[in-house]
């Protein structure tokens, strides 16, 4: 394959030639064609090259493939609210070109058969490229070390609270544990399940007092819990949708060995008015809090606290929804409209295009060693997403392919949209339509990469 690979490329011939695209490369933005041969980027600036199809890009950019690092597409187990193949179709229909998909299935994920349970069914049912994390738990401690290693693995999670069973890890002395069987970033859902039990009783059944059961203080106690036992381990961390100011101010006194996450929910919804106007449709965990907290999330972005934007796509039908608060489901969709709701935030002059490229393409790649993902490059896999900065639509509960067919977004009109996605080098979506049938393929690790070889 590597001979074919240079012989097509001392022949300059490619197998797609995207033409007069703005591209967002390592360089900056620069206005060339892009050759792929053999689902890789063969050229930059691909002057004199044939090709046997082509792509019109005038007037668009092109970006390096956008991954969202944390979905919940609930297969197997709960597909009655989502699955793989609906959860695929979204992102890519919303410019999403892969996927790290979380353990809170049934079974959970939490063995090498589980694992390879689930990679069996993106291998014939996703849209996108995929990984699957493997809960970090008391069930399989002393497992951990080989379970992350596994081709297809995207690392250990660790749920600190918001969890249930054998995925629930709230004691000290079990988390310190988790964390010292293993050496791969530990993704971590950091809320103290010992105050938000004794909070509950707050919530008063009203669904505005989301912030008040689940206060930033079971956030940042949580936080800082886990960040002095990995410090106790010598375990980098990556910090799941942080929502607080006190957590964002804390956080970057560690920067030099953790990573951090926010959501577009959390940065672009606000408390209390998203829950009179949406009702458990805005319920999350953590909960989208109010004002002051959103805006130090967005100092997080300027000043580079944060490295990662996921979309936190945790699907419940309305009918769950529906059920009176605090009994309502926590969770809603977001991989398909986490590139249009941040489009819109660029367009507005909150961040620039080449910071969301670092949140959702660079930095996803770079911080999990993904392999031949992540930037415009020569020899990098041509997982591309092409957007219109400049188009104006309609966020519609019709448009969403989820299983459950909403949207807190409903209604809301954005600046900016995806118009195509490419997985390793093919067109699979244009327009707004899915083209051909799943081909995704499992993302590779540096980590565990010798298992591949």
């Amino acid at each position: 394959m590597a001979s074919a690979f240079l012989k097509q490329i001392q022949q300059k011939h490619a197998d797609l030639l995207i033409r007069n695209g703005q591209l967002v490369t390592p360089a900056g933005i620069i206005q060339a064609d892009l050759a792929v041969v053999a689902g890789k980027i063969a050229a930059i600036g691909a002057s004199g090259w044939t090709f046997t199809e082509q792509l019109d890009a005038t007037g668009l950019h092109l970006l390096p493939g956008a991954i969202d690092t944390q979905v919940h597409f609930r297969e197997p187990g709960l597909t009655h609210k989502e699955d793989i193949a609906h959860g695929s179709k979204g992102a890519v229909l919303g410019g999403i070109t892969g996927f790290f998909e979380m353990p809170n299935t049934n079974p959970l994920t939490l063995s090498a058969a589980c694992l390879q349970a689930k990679l069996d069914i993106a291998a014939q049912n996703s849209y996108c490229n995929y990984a699957f994390y493997i809960g970090g738990s008391a069930a399989n401690l002393g497992q951990l070390a080989q379970l992350e290693q596994l081709p297809g693995c995207a690392g250990i999670k660790v749920f600190m609270g918001s969890s249930f069973g054998d995925l629930l890890a709230e004691q000290d002395e079990l988390l310190l544990s988790i964390l010292q069987d293993g050496k791969r970033r530990v993704a971590i859902h950091a809320e103290d399940e010992a105050r938000l039990r004794t909070r509950k009783p707050l919530t008063a059944n009203d669904v505005c007092n989301h912030t008040v059961w689940r206060d930033s203080e079971s956030a940042f106690l949580a936080t800082q819990r886990i960040v002095a036992l990995a410090q106790q381990a010598r375990r980098p961390l990556h910090i799941l949708h942080v929502s607080t100011a006190e957590e964002m101010q804390y956080l970057a006194a560690f920067k030099h060995w953790l990573t951090v996450e926010t959501t577009p929910h959390h940065l672009s919804l606000v408390a209390p008015d998203c829950y009179q106007q949406l009702g458990s449709l805005a319920q999350m965990n953590p909960p989208v809090r109010e004002a002051w907290h959103q805006a130090a999330l967005w100092q997080g972005i300027s000043d580079g606290t944060v490295d990662i934007l996921g979309s936190d796509h945790a699907p419940h039908t309305l009918a769950e929804k529906a059920r009176s608060y605090p009994d309502s489901p926590s969770g809603m969709t977001g991989v398909q409209t986490l590139l249009p709701i941040m489009l819109n935030h660029v367009a507005a002059g909150r961040l620039s295009l080449l910071r969301l490229v670092d949140l959702i393409s660079s930095n996803p790649a770079r911080i999990f060693g993904l392999i031949g993902k992540g930037r415009l490059a020569v020899g990098y896999d041509a997982d591309l997403t092409l957007v219109d900065l400049a188009a104006q639509r309609q966020i519609d509960n019709s448009w969403i392919a989820s299983k459950v067919g909403w949207t807190p977004y409903h209604g809301t009109r954005v600046t900016g949209w995806p118009i195509a996605t490419l997985i390793n080098g093919k067109l699979v979506m244009h327009s707004d339509q899915v083209l051909g049938q799943p081909q995704g393929q499992a993302f590779r690790f540096a980590e565990t990469f010798k298992q591949e070889f």
